[in-house]
C-alpha cells in the first residue's frame, strides 16, 4: 500500500493493501479501494463508493457515493483475463454510476477522458473510448466498445447500443436509442434514434466561427439531398469541402466502422 502522507482516509474505509493513493486524496466513510487501484492527486472518493480492478483514477476526479468504478465487464464472453479502466482529470462521476473494464477481445481497456460528467445511474459499458468534455444525463448508458468523440452530450435514459461511435460535438436526446453510428456535430432524437439536424447551440456555445457554421449547414444538406448513396455523397464533399469541420465530418463517415450510418433526414 502506498498512501501519500498528505492524503486523508477515513477510519471506516477500506484501503487494501497495494492501492495507490496520491498527494491530497481523499477516501471518505465506508469506501472500498481495491489492491490495485491507483488514485491521483486531489481525486476525492465520497462515502459508500468502490474503486475495483486495475483501475486508475486522474488528477481531481471526484467519484460520489454508491458510484461502483473498476469492476468486470458485463460481457459472458469474460473469463477473468487482467484488464483495464483508465478515467481521466477533473471528471464528476455521480451517485450509483458504473464503469467496467475492458475485455480481451475488445481491447483490454476501457477509457474516459477529462473534465467529463457523468450523471447518477449512467452506465460505461466494457472497451468504451470516451472523450473529453462530454456530459451523460441520468441513466444513460454505452454498452460495449462504443467511441464517444469529445464533447459529446448525452440526454437522459438514452442507450447507446455496442459498437457504435458518436463524432464531436454530436447531441443525443433523452429517451433516444442509437444503434448506428451518428455524424460529428449531429443531432439525434426520438424513440428510435433519428438524424434529426446538427448541434447548432453547441457550436455556438464553443465560438465555431458563422462561416463554419455555415458550411456544416450546407454539408449535412449535402448529405440529406444529394445524389448518389450517402457514401458518395461524403466522398463528394471530402473532394470539395473547404472548411475544417466539414472535413473532420466527412473524415468520421468515411473511417472503417462496424455499424452503418443514421441518415439525415431530407
Amino acid at each position: 500500500m502506498a498512501i501519500d502522507p498528505s492524503a486523508t482516509i477515513h477510519p471506516s474505509a477500506l484501503v487494501e493493501d497495494g492501492a495507490e493513493i496520491g498527494p491530497g486524496a481523499t477516501v471518505g466513510p465506508f469506501s472500498v479501494i481495491g489492491p490495485k487501484v491507483r488514485l491521483g492527486p486531489d481525486v476525492v472518493v465520497k462515502s459508500h463508493a468502490v474503486v475495483t480492478g486495475l483501475t486508475e483514477i486522474g488528477e481531481g476526479t471526484v467519484i460520489f457515493p454508491f458510484a461502483n468504478i473498476g469492476d468486470i465487464p458485463q460481457d459472458l464472453k469474460y473469463r477473468g483475463e487482467e484488464t483495464r479502466l483508465i478515467v481521466g482529470k477533473r471528471n464528476r462521476i455521480r451517485e450509483a454510476v458504473t464503469m467496467n473494464t475492458g475485455t480481451e477481445g475488445g481491447g483490454g481497456i476501457t477509457r474516459v477522458g477529462d473534465d467529463c460528467l457523468f450523471m447518477t445511474g449512467s452506465h460505461v459499458g466494457h472497451d468504451v473510448q470516451v472523450g473529453n468534455g462530454v456530459i451523460v444525463a441520468n441513466h444513460a448508458a454505452f454498452a460495449g466498445h462504443c467511441i464517444i468523440g469529445d464533447n459529446v452530450v448525452i440526454g437522459g435514459l438514452a442507450g447507446i447500443h455496442q459498437w457504435v461511435r458518436i463524432g464531436q460535438g454530436a447531441i443525443i436526446g433523452a429517451l433516444t436509442m442509437v444503434t448506428n453510428d451518428v455524424i460529428p456535430f449531429g443531432l439525434v432524437q426520438g424513440p428510435r434514434g433519428v438524424l434529426d439536424g446538427l448541434n447548432l447551440v453547441g457550436l455556438k456555445r464553443r465560438g465555431v466561427a458563422r462561416e463554419d457554421i455555415a458550411a456544416l449547414r450546407a454539408a449535412f444538406q449535402h448529405l440529406a439531398e444529394g445524389e448518389g448513396t450517402f457514401h458518395e455523397r461524403a466522398r463528394h464533399l471530402a473532394e470539395t469541402a473547404d472548411s475544417g469541420y466539414v472535413r473532420q465530418m466527412v473524415e468520421f463517415v468515411l473511417a472503417d466502422t462496424d455499424r452503418s450510418f443514421l441518415t439525415p433526414k431530407p
